[in-house]
């Protein structure tokens, strides 16, 4: 029996599970802004408390390495790798842009959508990265990749092969605005969670595909600029 606890902070959402051999036992979330670094160890204290798991009985922690906003994920990040540190435990890395096809796949399943031929769809989440920019990745029904994570700048003709031949699912904090350019995209309401980590993570810890917890850093996709103050200082 392996007892995960999955971490994701990728996006305005705070989202941290405890998942018992790949099945969510609990799960906290918070949608109220990029106030993580507050709520990421409250919300683990409170599901150690409320599943009765005792820190030394975790064996991983998971966290959605992006990509991400590059505030969010360094405190995701920092606070996975100090646990596995401290509790001397393996850390698992799990794509945030699987995790969010993985959380559209189980609510398919569970009966939550209402989208018709699933089966024949391509899935493309989407994590907001400002104006018309996603940081996106092709996936097919059953959640094989069927393309690299991308930055994609939105257009009309973002992905128009595939919306020709295939119906194009689009879900995720970069879904919505996308709307009015991709019209024949059917959007469903998809967030990302700590719930779309729980099964990847356990298959991952099972393949023995851990990281390194010196070395890890998140998967930004893109360098974060520093835009120096126009203000004057004194």
């Amino acid at each position: 029996m392996s007892l995960i606890l999955c971490i994701e902070t990728g996006t305005d959402i705070c989202s941290v599970g405890i998942a018992r051999d790949g099945e969510l036992i609990s799960l906290r979330e918070s949608d109220e802004g990029r106030d993580h670094a507050k709520k990421v160890a409250v919300f683990v204290d409170e599901l150690l408390h409320e599943t009765g798991v005792m820190p030394d009985e975790l064996d991983a922690v998971a966290v959605g390495m992006g990509p991400g906003s590059y505030t969010g994920l360094r405190i995701g990040v920092s606070f996975a790798k100090g646990l596995c540190y401290g509790l001397n435990i393996p850390l698992v890395g799990v794509g945030s842009l699987d995790a969010l096809a993985e959380v559209a796949i189980e609510d398919n399943e569970a009966g939550i959508l209402d989208v018709e031929n699933w089966d024949e769809a391509v899935l493309c989440p989407m994590v907001d990265a400002r104006r018309m920019e996603v940081y996106t990745r092709l996936f097919d029904a059953s959640g094989k990749a069927l393309s690299e994570v991308s930055a994609e700048v939105v257009t009309e003709q973002t992905f128009a092969d595939v919306r020709r031949d295939k119906q194009l699912i689009i879900f995720g904090n970069g879904a919505a605005k996308c709307r009015e350019v991709m019209p024949d995209a059917t959007y469903i309401n998809i967030t990302p969670s700590a719930r779309g980590l729980a099964r990847l993570a356990q298959l991952r810890l099972t393949a023995g595909q851990t990281e390194d917890i010196a070395y890890f850093e998140p998967f930004y996709l893109k360098d974060f600029i520093v835009i120096p103050s126009k203000k004057k200082l004194l």
